[in-house]
C-alpha cells in the first residue's frame, strides 16, 4: 500500500479526490460506518455465515468490474 500511495502521489492521481471532495467524504463516511457495523456483527453472526456472505459480495464486485465497458 505504501508503494502504491507513493506512486499515485507522484503523478497527482489524488487530485481527483480533492476535485470530488463531497463524494470522497461520503465514501469515507460509508467506509467507517461499514467497518464499525461489520465489527459489531462479528459477535452476532458466526463465521460460517459471514465468510460466505463476504465471498458473495466479492464475486458480485468482480463481475461488475469485469462487465464495465
Amino acid at each position: 500500500m505504501l508503494v502504491a500511495f507513493a506512486r499515485y502521489s507522484r503523478d497527482e492521481s489524488f487530485a481527483v479526490l480533492g476535485a470530488n471532495l463531497r463524494f470522497t467524504m461520503f465514501m469515507v463516511g460509508g467506509s467507517i460506518a461499514g467497518a464499525v457495523l461489520g465489527g459489531l456483527l462479528l459477535g452476532v453472526f458466526s463465521d460460517a455465515m459471514l465468510i460466505p456472505a463476504l465471498a458473495v459480495i466479492l464475486l458480485i464486485s468482480a463481475v461488475k468490474l469485469a462487465r464495465h465497458d
